[in-house]
């Protein structure tokens, strides 16, 4: 039954083991209405829900939600199916929604203009309390609000960005950006040595960084084949096997449980090789050789094959790229971009691959191109705000964030994030640090996952004595 949850059945199976007992199976069932809770809503086994069971998921802090609208928005969806029953549990319902999370206007605008809410006098009570938080920026006192409800849901992912070169350093720190919050906070489990240029990857609870460069010990510039990686569960790093090569300005990605470290750069110049990572075996292997030589390239996966574009060759800008087939283990050409772009970042995001930024040989780029495979070929979409090269893409709830990289004078530690549905970059907070050459991944689907979020509290909500006095409370994290 696990196995077979959705949108349509996660409710009835959940509702099913109060019958049938089975906590591994509630679990899960209650997992994925929470992970899912947008597409869950639409659903008929939604208005089934009992006003207890509604509470309980809607007091979830770990409900998936984009914006905490969507959740006032439920709550008269099921109000609306049996509104002579269901009336009346308007004013507990209400108390879960996070309005604090939610806008001044979008308040006026659709909570307290609502028929419903303006009949019920608690309702206005609570609603009217929030908009004098929010009008005159006054903390919250007493339990006039449970301040349960100014604290930020957990994310489903965490963007982590390790190591990098800033200010003249080659860095170990790891920071962590939580979309919620939209905060980034240092997380005090710094690599044992500084790296940069180096790629990063989560697999299996483990977040692993590949090769780079760094200092050395003799304090001269040091190309690296070694691979570290941090156990999320434990917050220690490990030393797995080195690579065959010293790769810096390396680019990594995960395929079928391996991952895939190609290209970059050694003491002789550019590479051309590629080698994948077993870990259950902690071992290398070599692949085929690209068809270019690149350094500061960017590869992602799509439909079971790994692309690779652009890049360097010496002091050339490339526009090429290619991808790999791991069934065949061979590498094939595809159109090339529409600009040459060294230092790229690119991503693989419904079946279709983004580039953006870049060194084109003479400036730093802000422009951005689509790659669509089945028509092998590339067009152009919105620029991102900042030119940037040496920089990271992620995406995290369908968005694509670009972080850090070297902009036009400096490091960067401006954070924006694309739309694809829009076709629009909007500014997100910046990094603690101005970096370059970091190494950026997601990580997801960790039980201790709370561990890499920032303090969860609405900070203009929360009385600032409140804060102090919680020693949970810190905006940079040890363990």
């Amino acid at each position: 039954m696990a196995e077979e949850l959705c949108p349509n059945n996660c409710i009835g199976i959940w509702q099913f083991t109060n019958v049938c007992f089975s906590s591994e199976l509630q679990a899960k069932a209650f997992n994925y209405i929470t992970d899912c809770f947008e597409e869950v809503i639409p659903c008929k086994e939604f208005l089934q829900l009992t006003v207890q069971e509604l509470v309980i998921i809607l007091g979830s802090n770990d409900l998936n939600v984009r914006v905490e609208s969507t959740l006032f928005d439920a709550i008269l969806r099921w109000i609306a199916h049996i509104p002579e029953k269901r009336e009346g549990h308007i004013t507990v319902l209400l108390s879960k929604v996070r309005l604090a999370l939610t806008s001044k206007d979008y308040i006026m605008s659709n909570v307290m203009s609502n028929k419903l809410v303006k009949k019920t006098s608690e309702c206005m009570k609570i609603v009217s309390s929030y908009l004098k938080l929010m009008t005159n920026n006054t903390p919250l006192s007493g339990s006039e609000i449970s301040k349960s409800v100014a604290y930020h849901r957990l994310p489903k992912a965490i963007l982590l960005a390790i190591g990098g070169w800033s200010k003249g350093h080659i860095t170990s720190h790891v920071q962590a950006y939580d979309i919620r919050a939209n905060i980034w906070t240092k997380i005090y489990n710094n690599m044992k040595r500084p790296r940069t240029n180096h790629g990063a990857a989560f697999l299996n609870g483990y977040v692993y960084c590949v090769g780079g460069a760094n200092g050395g010990f003799s304090g001269r510039f040091e190309y690296l084949n070694s691979v570290c990686r941090l156990d999320l569960s434990k917050h220690i790093w490990q030393d797995v096997a080195n690579m065959h090569c010293r790769r810096s300005s390396v680019t990594v990605t995960v395929l079928n449980g391996v991952i895939y470290a190609i290209g970059g750069r050694d003491e002789r110049g550019p590479l051309q090789s590629a080698e994948c990572y077993f870990p259950k075996t902690n071992q290398w292997k070599r692949i085929a050789i690209m068809n270019e030589q690149r350094s500061e390239a960017s590869c992602t996966t799509l439909d079971g094959k790994i692309y690779i574009c652009g890049g360097s060759h010496g002091n050339i800008a490339l526009q090429t790229a290619e991808y790999y087939n791991p069934q065949t283990d061979q590498w094939t050409m595809i159109n090339p971009m529409n600009n040459r772009r060294g230092g790229v970042a690119v991503i693989g995001f419904e079946n279709q691959i983004y580039a953006f930024g870049g060194l084109d040989g003479q400036i730093r780029l802000r422009t951005g191109e689509v790659y669509n495979p089945r028509s092998n070929t590339w067009h152009a979409v919105s620029s991102m705000l900042t030119p940037r090269s040496n920089f990271c893409l992620a995406e995290i709830e369908g968005r694509i964030f670009a972080v850090g990289g070297r902009s036009v004078l400096c490091n960067n530690a401006n954070v924006e994030y694309y739309d694809p549905k829009t076709d629009e970059w909007f500014e997100a907070m910046d990094e603690r640090f101005s970096l370059r050459g970091q190494g950026c991944c997601v990580i997801h689907g960790i039980p201790n996952l709370a561990d890499y979020t920032s303090p969860r509290y609405v900070p203009w909500i929360l009385d600032m004595q409140v804060i102090k006095e919680d020693p949970e409370d810190k905006c940079e994290l040890s363990f």
